[in-house]
């Protein structure tokens, strides 16, 4: 039998979950959450809030990839806990859309900030911004896809680069935003317009957009069987990296919220550079757009990275996926990442932005919850299994999570019934393939 090979230590698995988070999310979404929540104290509390469900899933994720390390994530983690059939159904979601379409909308606000960096210095006409915001993003997303291809100490390289950059013009913005940027006068104190905001129905919306933000935080679990010791590494990957994010993404939003005009963030998807040009002013913001243009490749990377290796688990359990298995001579599944490649494509020249985040957000979340309950279960289940490591915080933070969770899910369903729909058929059209797939084998 063929030694098992753990290549990733945890520095780059700290880099992979830091660089999933902090992305499009971050970049994005304030445009569209102060929309309908205009409070700073709201703002702050969705991110804050945000950030401690994804620190609670975390901790449930830890120990449940410690205790059954394989990569694969949900796919894997549900088969264990429910039966494949669940595991499949989530599997699915990964190879169907789950991670193209998070691909397809980081690479599309690449192409929308870059574009919008041509419009301004009268590189390109207005009317031609949406041509090359595409021309962009395929180029983008199609360049960070051959780089995984190499050997993983070169992709380990290229990620830690780029999430380094990422972070230093987080910081830069967080910074000089404090130091230079004159307060446009929004507080951030509670009061009763945030009181009621709290508990309306566009919090919760907005909240999908914000975990969405945060969806990097499981991802270290997806590539656990290559990573170095872990039962160690893995909790400590995704408890460092979403912590890290979670300062990050409070302070730069309370940025974005006390540099620039709310009115001017609303419904806009280049925040970061509309934010940086109040900071820095026109020239400054022209330099940072193209910066943080450059830096989303650093989340196209991550999950570039993390969705073939799902597929190539689905591929070695599934005789009709058993193609997506199929490793080149760097061990990288190459037809998964070719056939991710092409979903990406089909996403990129076919949706829009604000369609995308809602509707994987919602498949996502699904996911995720059923997969935290699965540590009451394998509790009572399995209390003898050995464990690397345990959820701290048990059993308050996998409930805080799951509550949270279930509570986002009644408002999406109940605002936004049509994703809700296209959610439930992707994972029917799953569960069509997991049957024909035991026919086949059956026969």
């Amino acid at each position: 039998m063929k030694e098992r090979k753990f290549s990733i230590g945890l520095y780059t698995a700290i880099a992979v979950v830091i660089a999933s988070q902090i992305g499009t999310g971050v970049f994005t979404s304030i445009g569209f959450q102060v929309m309908d929540i205009t409070s700073g104290f709201s703002i702050v509390l969705l991110w804050l809030l945000g950030g401690l469900v994804a620190i609670s899933g975390a901790f449930s994720y830890g120990e449940l990839s410690a205790a059954m390390p394989r990569s694969g994530g949900e796919y894997h983690l549900l088969s264990e806990i429910y039966h494949p059939i669940v595991g499949f159904a989530s599997g699915w979601i990964s190879v169907a859309v789950g991670y193209a379409a998070p691909i397809a909308a980081a690479s599309m606000a690449m192409g929308d900030y870059a574009s919008s960096v041509l419009v301004s210095l009268e590189t390109i006409s207005p009317q031609d911004k949406s041509l090359v915001s595409i021309a962009i993003a395929v180029s983008g997303v199609s360049m960070v896809t051959l780089v995984h291809f190499l050997k993983d100490t070169a992709v380990s390289a290229f990620q830690i680069f780029f999430t380094a950059l990422k972070i230093i013009l987080i910081l830069i913005l967080i910074v000089f935003g404090l130091a230079i940027s004159d307060s446009v006068g929004i507080s951030f104190s509670p009061n009763k317009q945030s009181f009621t905001e709290i508990i309306s129905a566009p919090f919760a919306i907005s909240l999908v957009f914000v975990m969405y933000s945060y969806s990097g935080w499981n991802t270290a679990s997806y590539i656990v069987g290559e990573l170095k010791n872990p039962g160690r590494n893995l909790p400590l990957s995704l408890f460092i990296g979403t912590l890290v994010v979670v300062l990050l993404y409070i302070s730069l939003n309370a940025i974005f919220l006390y540099s620039t005009p709310i009115n001017e963030l609303a419904g806009q998807t280049e925040v970061g550079y509309i934010a940086a040009k109040h900071i820095f002013g026109h020239k400054g913001g022209v330099i940072m757009g193209i910066l943080i243009s450059v830096g989303l490749i650093s989340a196209i990377s991550s999950m570039v990275w993390a969705g073939p290796r799902v597929m190539q688990v689905m591929g070695e359990d599934t005789q009709i996926l058993k193609p997506l298995a199929k490793k080149n001579k760097n061990g990288v599944p190459a037809i998964s990442l070719v056939f991710q490649h092409i979903i990406v494509m089909i996403f990129i020249f076919s949706s829009t932005f604000e369609n995308i985040i809602t509707f994987i957000g919602f498949i996502l979340t699904l996911s995720s919850l059923l997969t935290v309950v699965g540590v009451f279960i394998m509790r009572l289940r399995k209390p003898d299994m050995k464990r690397p490591y345990k959820t701290w915080g048990y059993p308050i933070s996998p409930a805080f999570f799951i509550i949270v969770m279930v509570w986002m899910l009644f408002y999406v369903i109940k605002e936004r019934p049509e994703q809700a729909f296209w959610g439930i058929i992707t994972i029917l059209a799953g569960l069509i393939v997991y049957f024909i797939n035991k026919k086949v084998v059956s026969n």
